[in-house]
């Protein structure tokens, strides 16, 4: 893992206000002095439990545990490594990245990008080869034109069993590189054979341009119909959508969600230019977020048959956690948008868009033909499941429309369905407040939210956590405190990981902020450590405060522990000041 200079990190830090960041990813509108909450991206919740504090630049969830500062933010949300985040960072702030160039990793991916580079020209020459007459047959019958089979870098894999390994070898590049890519696959004899053969290769490239797998379809029967690479160092298929380096270019102001890779290439031949597919996967919490880094409305066009209306519901409740508007389309008589375009033609699709349903319509429109409302008891298990979802509904106006239009829908009377509302909406929210109260009970409290971190002894944890704030907040106090207490003394192993780390920067002189700590904490170490400093403090009494918690681990150094006087001891602490002075 390349290792950057600390001035380096600060800069990226400075740089990129952890508030402007996360407001890419999670809408934060509710203020709290000064800090802006949100609902927590990490995991699902209908209340918002996300802390963002501008002041301090650091994130902080009371649902799930989670903290860091803007490059953990980054790594946890886009699935990189903490050089990568640090590099994404820096490219979004113009900042030139350090040269690194004899770190392995970042060697390894280089070349691994070369190689997916390499193998897609190698494909897209097959494609307009003799050898690729059956690609080009099967592209024919699809109706896709040579621009567009261009445009998207379509190619073909012979029906070869080491074409492509053989090609690759030619370039230079190794068996365990290509094996590493997923390029070939071992045979039972102990031989290779190439992973995409007699298929249509689509190559799936990132929003940064760059090779990083490949979806090939095959032109027969046979299954599966589509193999995609498997995860590698550059791919990540639920973190990836097909077609979206192409799609982040439209001015269509929406993106088109499909299913498959063919529906993609074919609406953007016919001119709807937004469309893009997931990589085989359900659609997953991390394409939604990339997604709504280009656009706030999506138009769901999946698959008419009931596959795709489960996939339609499962994408509306994840986009919807985003603040995205969410359109469905319906249609009748084709199978998908590429058959739906081939017999009624760009304009008729173009119709659709502009009539489709919100995502509200459709989930009300899908109750309703669950049951027939000519029959009593099942108009009372539609009133009930409409009634429950339209009180999740945030806004009393939007609650106020939609319970009358499902009063007229079953014929009764509008104001005891409003009524119903607004009951089942009480309910939901001393569900949330129980759940919240659940929560912050003090032996929930004195554990790490991460459960690999759980505390053997809480007692003792409670002042192995302050002596880590202590020294975090006030590095003065480091001599002190390795004159009385050494790492052994920790019952924690996550928090004498955190005493050693603080200690050793504070003995090389080395600056101390979490945003130098992120190549040397795991991530829930640093969510522990932000925890731990976002407790009061009083630092005008902190030498006698250290004295005190030290005192404490002693005392309780090798003990059974129990809760019988948890919260007292967490009472004094709290008691001690309310915020830093």
């Amino acid at each position: 893992m390349p290792i950057y200079p600390d001035s380096f990190k600060t800069e990226v830090a400075e740089k990129n206000s952890i508030e402007d960041v996360i407001s890419e990813y999670v809408v934060l509108s509710k203020r709290s002095g000064t800090n802006r909450f949100g609902l927590c991206p990490f995991h699902n919740e209908k209340t918002p439990s996300f802390s963002v504090s501008p002041s301090r630049q650091f994130f902080h969830c009371f649902g799930c545990g989670k903290g860091g500062d803007v490059v953990t933010f980054i790594m946890e949300i886009e699935g990189l490594t903490y050089p990568e985040a640090l590099e994404f960072l820096a490219r979004r702030a113009n900042i030139p990245i350090p040269v690194a160039d004899n770190d392995a990793e970042t060697k390894k991916r280089a070349r691994m990008y070369a190689l997916n580079k390499d193998a897609a020209r190698y494909f897209y020459e097959k494609l307009r080869s003799p050898e690729g007459e059956a690609g080009r047959r099967y592209i024919a019958s699809r109706k896709i034109s040579a621009a567009t089979a261009t445009n998207f870098g379509l190619g073909y894999a012979p029906d070869s069993w080491t074409s492509l390994y053989d090609a690759m070898r030619a370039k230079g590049y190794s068996e365990l590189e290509m094996l590493d890519a997923d390029l070939i696959r071992k045979g039972k004899n102990g031989g290779f054979y190439d992973t995409f053969r007699n298929r249509l290769v689509f190559p799936v490239i990132d929003t940064t341009g760059k090779v990083i797998g490949f979806s090939g379809r095959i032109l027969g029967d046979g299954e599966p119909k589509y193999l995609n690479t498997k995860e590698t160092l550059v791919f990540n298929k639920g973190r990836n959508l097909f077609g979206l380096n192409l799609a982040k270019k439209s001015k269509a102001g929406y993106i088109i969600l499909v299913e498959g890779n063919v529906d993609v290439v074919s609406l953007h031949q016919a001119g709807f230019d937004s469309a893009v597919a997931s990589l085989g996967t359900s659609f997953t919490d991390e394409q939604a977020r990339l997604i709504s880094r280009y656009t706030d409305e999506v138009v769901l066009a999946y698959d008419s048959d009931g596959a795709g209306l489960k996939a339609a519901q499962r994408g509306i409740g994840i986009l919807e956690k985003l603040n995205v508007k969410v359109k469905v389309l319906r249609w009748e008589g084709a199978k998908d948008p590429d058959d739906f375009i081939k017999l009624k033609g760009p304009g008729a699709f173009r119709n659709l868009i502009e009539n489709s349903e919100s995502q509200i319509d459709y989930r009300l429109l899908n109750i309703k033909n669950k049951y027939d409302l000519s029959i009593a008891e099942q108009k009372v298990d539609y009133l009930k499941e409409c009634t429950r979802l339209v009180a999740e509904f945030p806004g009393n106006v939007e609650r106020q429309v939609y319970a009358i239009r499902v009063a007229e829908i079953a014929g009764v009377g509008q104001e005891a369905v409003i009524k119903e509302v607004e009951d089942q909406r009480k309910r939901l929210l001393r569900g949330a407040r129980a759940r919240t109260e659940r929560e912050i009970r003090p032996e929930k409290l004195a554990q790490p939210a991460e459960r690999d971190l759980r505390y053997d002894n809480p007692e003792s944890a409670v002042a192995e956590e302050g002596v880590v704030r202590l020294l975090f907040l006030e590095p003065s106090l480091a001599g002190k405190t390795r004159e009385k207490l050494e790492s052994d003394d920790f019952t924690s192993e996550a928090l004498k990981h955190l005493y050693t780390v603080i200690l050793s920067r504070i003995d090389e002189h080395r600056a101390l902020s979490l945003s130098l700590l992120g190549d040397e904490l795991s991530g829930a170490e640093m969510s522990l450590l932000v925890n731990v400093i976002s407790k009061p403090e009083t630092l005008s009494s902190a030498s006698d405060t250290i004295d005190d918690y030290i005192l404490k681990i002693k005392e309780r150094n090798g003990r059974d522990s129990s809760f019988s006087d948890l919260k007292g001891l967490a009472d004094k602490m709290k008691n001690k000041g309310k915020g830093y002075k």
